[in-house]
């Protein structure tokens, strides 16, 4: 047995010996360390070093597109993309307010003509009873390289006529080693408006449009026929020509409308009217292609600034310069490169980020160019000044940071589906008990909580700033709010409640069955916001009127099928305007667009015939007072019916990094990427600046294994200087 002094003794010689023979190892890792200290890459950098001065935009997204297909595509987070790759007839002018349309692949604005009964031309356009818009379009204009436009050199597409053997050897569009390209004409603006009638295409906007676009319901009747009776074989639209838009020349092509309707020059803003190949639909008819998602929801064609290079919607969407782009200059009033050739960053990355904290700081490190804030990161990014105006923390600022505060044109709200047999319809019950629920869920708390202030709160569909939308004190939802004293109240939980018992729910009690009333909401799940927080509080929202509220909260897309099926009840949604008009926002609730009936975009498949019948005339009127008294009574309308609980108009607050130029905040230009530019040099500073390795702490480990060392360095030398002392017990030998 040994002594505790000899015990001491064992374990510093041990030690002593170990870390003499780590000592070699210690000096290679300390040597590592400061290497890495001093090199020039950011120990954390998440890009390849050959990128560090790339001229390569970073951004991240965090729910991936569903489809890149311009005739179906009808989301804010897949317009981002659709908007880089495809081009339309029109786009808004990146810096003018109000918005202005100007011509892009257009080489004007449409001239248009308006026509009377007979079909002839009248300046009276309150007479007309239809218009046509003809447009002409600019020569030289080519198409992004692509297989689907690779021909041989006897002119024959190469991939047009694959067997089901050859195309199982097509796994994704990289494996097709042929590309080509040709000039754009008026027959693929045609084809397209032909895709939006197709119902293989299924476009969210072939309800509204069939009642404007001539012949558009006749030219989807005749392709239902031909679906039923070859239901195997693709639809080759050039077979079918309809009165509602016609070629005329090969840069001109003309649309028909039934009425004057003068809101459709905003559409020839949106991608539903960009051009599209015929040979692309050839080309991805291919047998077995969708099932590879080779397919035009993954693999776009367009004429725009840049080309989809990788689409992986679970890590990474890569868009490159398209080589074949044709000439556009940047606008002058843009601080950096007026009058050049756009665009001038030569490719765009965005990252999949589940979560706001990650994406948050990557941001603050410099590897993302831009970032909205969330309400996690606010507190640490925005503070309020003596006039209580937002601004950005000093800590941000002097990186030089920059922050850009726009109202929005747009709304969130919980929805009704029309459809359900609870909450929807037009019966007085479910009327009262939609009213009742919006009066006790509390929007204005939901945005200080969720939104730290940045909203306002909405009290219908029309955003401020949309022409038609009521402002002032006397601007409030009368069912919902009431005045006192020159104040606007919202209404007492016990006039809920008295709506609630009308509509057979006394206390939150069914009387037919005498269960308690329980309420389903249907929810994409959002990374931005603390979820477990946001349900707890709609739940607490419903119990103010004892109603149990189970959520259903899943990813955006499944959200979106549920929407599509009408397989929801209630459910949290929001529109972001597509052009500065009412109508923008009324037809969200106009019943020929009901999205399970019509595949239009009404969601919560609204009907109100005297709310239709107006919206017809209201889309017919230019600005003024007839039109505005049209708004009006849609407005109350739907104040009184209730479909939607109307929740918040939002504020935007947008960062951006000092290295990213002529960035200017326009809600309704999609593709302000094209006009922006970038300092990678710059960048590349700036990332090493914020993410110096920190030595402080490997030599502050060094220093204290230094002083074990030497500490049993001395023990061990103490050790082997002192003779060993023995102890013995009559009749043993020693115990050491």
């Amino acid at each position: 047995m040994y002594c505790q002094g000899c015990w001491i003794a064992a374990c510093v010689d041990k030690g002593y010996a170990f870390l003499s023979k780590l000592r070699e190892q210690f000096i290679w890792l300390i040597l590592i360390f400061f290497l890495s200290a001093c090199h020039h890459q950011p120990h954390n950098n998440p890009y390849p070093s050959r990128d560090d001065k790339a001229n390569v935009y970073y951004g991240a997204f965090s729910t991936p597109p569903k489809t890149l297909d311009p005739a179906k595509s009808y989301t804010v987070n897949e317009a981002q993309f659709i908007s880089l790759i495809y081009e339309t007839p029109l786009e808004y002018h990146y810096l003018k307010r109000p918005w202005a349309l100007k011509p892009l692949l257009a080489e004007g604005l449409p001239q248009i003509r308006y026509l009377d009964a007979q079909g002839l031309p009248t300046l009276d356009r309150l007479k007309a009873k239809s218009s046509e818009y003809i447009i002409h379009i600019r020569p030289g204009i080519y198409y992004q390289p692509h297989p689907a436009l690779a021909r041989d050199t006897q002119g024959q597409l190469v991939y047009a006529h694959l067997s089901p053997a050859q195309a199982q050897h097509y796994h994704q569009i990289s494996d097709f080693t042929q590309t080509g390209t040709r000039e754009l004409t008026a027959d693929d603006f045609v084809y397209e408006i032909k895709r939006l009638a197709s119902p293989q295409v299924q476009s969210p906007i072939y309800g509204l449009m069939s009642g404007h676009i001539m012949d558009l319901a006749h030219l989807r009747a005749r392709l239902e026929m031909q679906m039923q009776k070859n239901p195997k074989t693709p639809l080759d639209l050039r077979d079918y020509s309809f009165s509602g838009a016609e070629v005329l020349d090969r840069y001109t092509y003309r649309i028909r409308l039934s009425d004057p309707y003068p809101q459709f020059m905003y559409w020839l803003a949106m991608s539903f009217f960009a051009p599209y190949p015929w040979e692309a639909d050839r080309f991805y008819s291919q047998p077995g292609f969708a099932h590879q998602n080779i397919s035009i929801d993954w693999v776009p064609i367009g004429t725009g600034p840049y080309q989809l290079s990788q689409n992986n919607p679970n890590a990474l969407l890569q868009l490159i310069k398209n080589p074949n782009f044709h000439r556009e200059k940047l606008p002058q009033g843009l601080a950096h490169y007026a009058g050049e050739e756009l665009p001038k960053i030569q490719g765009l990355e965005f990252y999949s980020e589940k979560e706001s904290i990650p994406r948050w700081n990557k941001f603050l490190q410099g590897y993302y160019d831009q970032s909205g804030i969330g309400s996690d990161s606010f507190d640490a990014a925005i503070a309020y000044n003596a006039q209580g105006l937002p601004e950005l923390k000093p800590k941000l600022r002097d990186q030089g940071i920059k922050l850009q505060i726009s109202t929005e044109p747009s709304i969130f709200y919980l929805g009704f589906n029309w459809q359900d047999p609870i909450v929807g319809g037009a019966d007085p019950k479910a009327q009262k008990l939609r009213q009742a629920l919006s009066i006790a869920i509390d929007m204005q708390e939901y945005i200080q909580i969720f939104l730290n202030g940045r909203g306002q709160l909405a009290q219908g569909p029309l955003p401020p700033g949309i022409w038609g939308a009521k402002t002032g004190s006397d601007a409030f939802n009368p069912f919902i709010f009431k005045k006192e004293q020159g104040q606007v109240k919202r209404r007492s939980l016990a006039e809920a409640q008295k709506l609630l018992t009308e509509a057979g729910y006394p206390n939150g009690i069914d009387v037919k069955t005498g269960k308690p009333l329980k309420l389903t909401l249907s929810i994409a799940s959002d990374s931005r916001i603390d979820e477990g927080t946001l349900y707890t509080w709609f739940i607490q929202q419903f119990a103010k009127l004892n109603i149990e509220l189970n959520i259903e909260s899943t990813t955006y897309n499944r959200f979106q099928d549920k929407l599509n099926s009408g397989a929801t009840q209630i459910f949290f949604s929001g529109w972001l305007a597509d052009y500065p008009d009412p109508e923008n926002f009324l037809f969200l609730l106009y019943g020929p667009n009901g999205k399970v009936k019509y595949g239009g975009e009404n969601i919560s498949n609204y009907q109100n015939a005297d709310f239709d019948r107006e919206y017809l005339a209201m889309s017919r009127l230019r600005k003024g007072p007839e039109r505005q008294a049209e708004i009006d009574r849609m407005v109350a309308e739907v104040q009184e019916d209730a479909p939607w609980i109307w929740g918040f108009y939002p504020v935007s607050f947008q960062l951006s990094q000092p290295w990213v130029f002529n960035n200017h905040a326009n809600p309704l230009v999609n593709n302000a990427l094209k006009y922006m530019a970038l300092d990678p040099e710059q960048r590349f500073k700036s990332r090493l600046a914020r993410n110096k390795l920190a030595v402080w702490p490997l030599w502050l480990m060094g220093l204290t294994l230094g002083l074990i060392m030497v500490c049993l360095w001395y023990l061990h030398r103490q050790q082997k200087n002192k003779k060993p002392a023995s102890i013995s017990i009559k009749g043993k030998g020693p115990l050491c």
